[in-house]
């Protein structure tokens, strides 16, 4: 077994950690906002360790660049859904009275002035 294989499977198995973190979260969190972040980002930290520790198995592969391109469409689209279901929650939920600074709020009220 080699240092490379090792690394490897280390990093498969925090990926994996990571993601089975954000599963945790989304199911347990209490609110959109929280399990949004749930859903993002650790999810995604995870999903690059794992994508990297199987590049890392796979080297000299012709997968590893599917396995690049496929962690490039989750760094580019996790951001731009959070922001989608962000600004959903928001307007369906009328949050800006649960936040501590509320710049949507704040912006809507000095435009209607």
């Amino acid at each position: 077994m080699s240092i490379a294989d090792i690394a490897a499977g280390a990093l498969v198995l925090g990926g994996s950690t990571l993601a089975l973190t954000a599963a945790i979260g989304v199911v347990r969190f209490p609110d959109t906002l929280s399990r949004m972040h749930a859903a993002t980002k650790p999810q995604v930290l995870g999903l690059l360790l794992v994508l990297v520790g199987a590049a890392i198995r796979l080297r000299g592969s012709v997968d590893v660049g599917m396995l690049v391109l496929t962690g490039l469409f989750a760094v580019i689209t996790a951001p731009v859904v959070a922001n989608r279901v962000g600004q959903l929650a928001y307007r369906e939920q009328n949050l800006h009275d649960q936040l501590i600074t509320d710049e949507l709020y704040d912006s809507t009220q000095r435009q209607g002035e």
